[in-house]
């Protein structure tokens, strides 16, 4: 157990990083000259461990580092939301950067809402604060690393970023994968002895959520030595979906195929959704 003051050696603890940083290196003075304000050292060395992915499924740090990056820190809030601040003022109570004391993204969610800095003061001070694509507004004044090492560690409160304290926390790099779409005959055996199988034959794995709605069924887990990642359901028919880095394709096919067979699941077809991997 790490007994340290600094938030991100406990977040490291909790939440290893990836081998590779992905867009997690680079010049910071450029990036910082393009944005036109320094940035605060604990989020330099967020980045620096982790890179671009999400924490917990939902949190995507933006990293100014990478021609390919999607989520790219910028200063681009007052460009995309100015025209709308003009039509209704009332549902931007802070200033948008670069105006003076305005927010500044360094992180999106799965459902459109920005993290961001109050730009108030040196960097080292900027609280930080969660806007939601509601336009509703939760201040918490502390830096990006001992926000994270509150929100994973299940202490934070917060209406619009909430966690499940069900699962563990965990960090997926941004790296390219391919998805494979199986879908499977009902087989001899009940559901959840299916899932059982699977997963033994596949683990260790980890699990990454659930779902059940009027007998449909949804379950998210990740292979914790390859980081591959399923959704075994019925919800949409009975499929398994798999989603690997391509250079896994040969492997991830054998394993998985392995796998259905000892459920006793017969594969009925096979779609190749995204990437160039094909299992036919």
């Amino acid at each position: 157990m790490i007994d340290s003051p600094d938030p991100l050696a406990r977040i490291m603890e909790r939440v290893p990083p990836p081998v590779e940083a992905v867009n997690g290196s680079g010049d910071w003075g450029a990036a910082e000259r393009a944005l036109g304000t320094p940035l605060p050292d604990d989020f330099k060395r967020v980045v620096a461990a982790y890179g671009r992915g999400d924490f917990w499924g939902a949190l995507c740090l933006c990293t100014p580092f990478g021609d390919d990056n999607p989520v790219r820190l910028r200063a681009d809030l007052l460009e995309d939301f100015g025209p709308s601040r003009d039509r209704w003022p009332e549902k931007y109570p802070y200033p948008l950067f670069p105006e003076p004391g305005g927010l500044l993204a360094w992180a999106v969610t799965d459902t459109g809402t920005h993290l961001c800095w109050l730009t108030v003061g040196p960097p080292a001070s900027w609280p930080v604060v969660i806007w939601s694509r509601d336009d509703a507004y939760e201040r918490f004044d502390c830096g990006v690393a001992a926000f994270l090492e509150e929100w994973l560690s299940g202490r934070l409160t917060s209406e619009l970023l909430p966690a499940d304290p069900d699962l563990a926390p965990w960090f997926d790099a941004a790296v390219d994968r391919d998805h494979i779409y199986l879908q499977l005959d009902e087989g001899p055996l009940p559901y959840p002895e299916r899932l059982r199988i699977l997963r033994e034959a596949l683990g260790p794995t980890a699990d990454r959520g659930s779902y059940e709605y009027q007998g449909s069924r949804q379950d998210h887990f990740v292979v914790t030595e390859t980081g591959w990642q399923l959704t075994y359901e019925t919800a949409y028919g009975h499929q398994l979906r798999v989603a690997f880095p391509p250079a896994d394709s040969a492997r991830a096919r054998d394993t998985v195929l392995a796998a259905l067979a000892r459920m006793g699941c017969a594969v009925q077809s096979v779609s190749p959704v995204h990437g160039t991997s094909s299992w036919a």
